[in-house]
């Protein structure tokens, strides 16, 4: 299936905090998107590998993705080595994306700082045509190369190159960060398991906050922001967006 729009993160929840609404949106401008999550996020404190699979599929559903897969790295040992990249490289030429939103390239997390850089550098990697690589039937798969590579941004604050305006679907994008309850605060999830950076209430209000500031920056209740390590270019001013005049 050839998508349109491809989150590629390192740990299932991290497409749902950073980048969930601009798939939404992009979904319903008729787009084909999906994700590719890297590992299962078997290192972290609370649930289980198991379980957080039944939750990153229930997030799937609210995103209405074209489809979801999981590449099963270490989590936490995973490199940004041959072996890794040519393991990504299939995935981004099995599903031919313009454009791939991807973990920040710097965060408190490494993970998302090292998983940021092996996406950017497998996008590019797969356009190179003395790359080969097979398909799961073991047909050789063409070269392909995103035209965009955009970082999502995680939880440090980094300016962004542009924020997207997510307003319409900003409740169901909390809807798919609520699905996982294993991580998340929530009065449902009744276990003895201690809490974490990311499972209080304080830490979805501060995902709330931030979308607001990035929405305040363009007029608008709530939106996404995104780095660009490549420049932007438009053919008309009518493609800017600036709702606070």
């Amino acid at each position: 299936m050839k998508l349109d729009i491809l989150a590629i993160a390192v740990h299932p929840d991290d497409v749902e905090l950073g980048c969930s609404g601009t798939l939404m949106m992009e979904k319903l401008h008729g787009k084909k998107v999906g994700v590719v999550d890297l590992t299962r996020g078997e290192l972290g404190t609370r649930g289980t590998p198991e379980l957080r699979a039944e939750e990153s599929e229930r997030a799937a559903q609210i995103m209405q993705l074209d489809v979801r897969e999981n590449l099963g790295m270490a989590d936490g040992f995973f490199l940004n080595d041959e072996a890794h990249q040519r393991q990504l490289i299939t995935a981004i030429r099995k599903y031919r994306p313009e454009i791939v939103l991807s973990n920040a390239l710097a965060d408190r997390h490494p993970d998302h700082g090292r998983a940021g850089n092996l996406i950017a550098d497998a996008c590019f990697l797969s356009g190179l045509r003395k790359i080969i690589s097979q398909d799961a039937s073991g047909n050789p798969q063409p070269h392909w190369r995103p035209k965009y590579v955009f970082h999502y941004i995680q939880d440090r604050y980094h300016h962004p190159s542009f924020v997207y305006d997510i307003s319409k679907v900003f409740e169901r994008k909390l809807e798919s960060i609520r699905a996982y309850s294993s991580q998340f605060f929530s009065e449902e999830y009744g276990t003895d398991e201690p809490q974490t950076y990311i499972s209080t209430p304080e830490f979805l209000h501060s995902v709330i906050g931030r979308h607001q500031m990035f929405g305040k920056m363009i007029g608008v209740p709530y939106a996404e922001g995104f780095i660009s390590e490549k420049m932007i270019g438009v053919r008309d001013f009518d493609a800017f967006v600036q709702l606070d005049t």
